[in-house]
């Protein structure tokens, strides 16, 4: 996605990066440049909006719900090998295969 106008910063790398910047899990200064992009693209403007809103309503929807820490632990296992740019295992991160615990007859 790009509007076709240059800019300082890629239109890939805001998206690419657009969690982080929704979750303000980034340093203040790369919050400033994401912000200066999304006055200059409304392409990207837009896309955010569109995730700040869904984001919004899973915590509207589902804010209440404690999530089991093995289970938070698989996912952020699976972000890391995800950001790390390694290839996500098909069974589960603690090595579980899916329907291991099914009784063959």
């Amino acid at each position: 996605m790009s509007c076709g106008e240059p800019h300082e910063t890629d239109c890939s790398e805001i998206l690419d990066h657009l969690y982080e910047f929704l979750d303000r899990e980034m340093p203040d200064n790369d919050c400033t440049k994401f912000e200066t992009h999304f006055e200059e693209c409304s392409p990207c403007l837009e896309k955010y909006g569109l995730e700040q809103a869904v984001k919004k309503l899973v915590k509207r929807c589902c804010g209440q719900d404690d999530v089991p820490t093995d289970l938070r632990a698989k996912v952020m296992g699976r972000i890391d090998l995800i950001r790390a740019g390694e290839a996500v295992p098909e069974h589960d991160v603690d090595g579980d295969t899916p329907g291991a615990g099914v009784l063959n007859s």
